[in-house]
């Protein structure tokens, strides 16, 4: 399994709250893309996890790799999760690949607050 981990920025935390079927949703039926420089090796079904103001926020599974200009869309639609790690995770570029079992995972309500 190649689950990924990518950071939203600080400056980018409420953007990218406002695009919607985040964990809590219902399903939109719309598809949103966050874009990396280098395709990552993930297939569809797997997850993308978020990391934001230093916690893990959740995932939400993948639909599809989409590449335009050199370079990918890691898409998602309905069914993001809230959930977290008991340990801080700095922000970082690019693409990580999942360093934790799952089993560690909790959920997180309070996913939204910085």
């Amino acid at each position: 399994m190649s689950d990924v981990v990518v950071t939203v920025p600080r400056d980018r935390w409420s953007f990218w709250q406002s695009e919607g079927d985040l964990p809590g949703d219902a399903a939109t039926g719309d598809e949103y893309g966050f874009w990396v420089s280098t395709r990552p090796d993930i297939k569809p079904g797997e997850r993308v996890y978020i990391v934001a103001h230093g916690k893990l926020r959740g995932y939400a599974p993948l639909t599809r790799v989409m590449a335009q200009g050199g370079r990918f869309a890691l898409c998602r639609a309905g069914g993001a999760v809230a959930c977290t790690i008991p340990e801080p995770i700095p922000g970082f570029r690019g693409v990580r690949y999942r360093w934790w079992d799952r089993s560690d995972e909790t959920p997180f309500p309070d996913w939204r607050r910085p």
